[in-house]
Parts: structure tokens; C-alpha cells; sequence
């Protein structure tokens, strides 16, 4: 599915899809983007699904700070998700280098790359590594990754990923929906 425009305008409709394709698929797995936990929690009445939150890193926005509160970390652990907070695997320190000496590195062009298809596409691609390198999620099986740009979700994908080593092993298998015009 297209939508017509990006944003947190389709969150429920992303996350609806996304929640069917892993029925219909017996994918057993999400990997849900959120940095306050308000997408996550659209996914509470899910069950015999693993949902696996990834936030934003602690500093992404102020230095020490995590974005997301520990209360709504508690709840998402309440409702059996995992949570996983960590260094974001397409920017983290080659960001860092590039702001502090200029120019470009390997990791920033793929970033980039897989923008051409819409932020979303590049969220699904990054927090699926980092749920698979953090153990929330098994080697070598589809998954159903969800992601978007600022905040809600627009883009879902069902994605087999290979750990941040190996990244350009990760194949993207589907794109259930994600924003036509971004």
C-alpha cells in the first residue's frame, strides 16, 4: 500500500498492516521504531508476536538524555515488549567524525541511499540491525520491521536482517506500505 503523504497521518494504518502481514506471513517477530513509546503501545493487544521497541539513543536529542521516560520503559516492559536503546547503527560514530572534520563516510551513504525510498525505509532497515545485534530478535529470520520520519510510523517492511558486521547481507524481502510521496 502507497500512502499519499508521510507521517504520523498513517500510524495506524501502518501499524494495522503491519500486525496483519505478520499474521498472514507467521512472521513471529516486529521491530517497532518509537521515541516517546506512543507508537509502541498501539501494539499492546498483539499477542503470539515478539514486539521489540527501539528508541532513539540516549543523547539524540540532549546530551544524557534519553527521550523516551523511564516510566513509559517500565510499561512497554510491562506489556512483555523488549526495549532496546543503543547507538543507532547507520550514523552513531561516523555521524560524530562528519560533524567534527567535514564530509562523508560509508555508513552515512548508505543511510542516504536507502532515503531514496523514504525515511521510513531507512528507520526499518537500521532498527532491525539493532534489534537483531542486541539478541531481541533470531538470526536469519523475516521479521516485520516498522518505521517513519519525526514521529508515528508510515513504513513497514518485512526485512531479513544480517547483524551491523555483515549489514549488506540484510535483505529486504517486502514493503508492505510506506509513503509515495515523501
Amino acid at each position: 500500500m502507497y500512502f499519499n503523504e508521510k507521517g504520523k497521518i498513517n500510524t495506524k494504518k501502518c501499524v494495522e498492516l503491519a500486525i496483519k502481514a505478520a499474521k498472514d506471513r507467521n512472521i513471529k517477530h516486529i521491530v517497532v521504531a518509537t521515541s516517546s513509546g506512543n507508537t509502541a503501545k498501539l501494539f499492546k493487544d498483539v499477542k503470539d508476536i515478539n514486539i521489540v521497541c527501539v528508541t532513539h539513543a540516549y543523547g539524540f536529542g540532549n546530551p544524557g538524555e534519553n527521550e523516551i521516560s523511564a516510566e513509559t520503559i517500565d510499561e512497554l516492559k510491562s506489556a512483555g515488549f523488549k526495549v532496546v536503546t543503543t547507538t543507532h547503527v547507520l550514523s552513531g560514530a561516523e555521524r560524530g567524525i562528519s560533524r567534527k572534520f567535514g564530509g562523508v563516510n560509508p555508513v552515512e551513504i548508505m543511510a542516504h541511499t536507502l532515503r531514496m525510498f523514504g525515511q521510513g525505509t531507512k528507520v526499518c532497515v537500521e532498527i532491525a540491525v539493532m534489534a537483531l545485534d542486541s539478541g531481541c530478535i533470531p538470526y536469519g529470520e523475516e521479521i516485520i520491521a516498522v518505521g517513519g520520519s519525526a514521529e508515528g510510523v508510515d513504513t513497514a517492511v518485512v526485512i531479513r536482517p544480517a547483524h551491523a558486521n555483515n549489514i549488506l547481507d540484510t535483505k529486504v524481502n517486502e514493503i508492505i506500505c510506506k509513503p509515495r510521496n515523501f
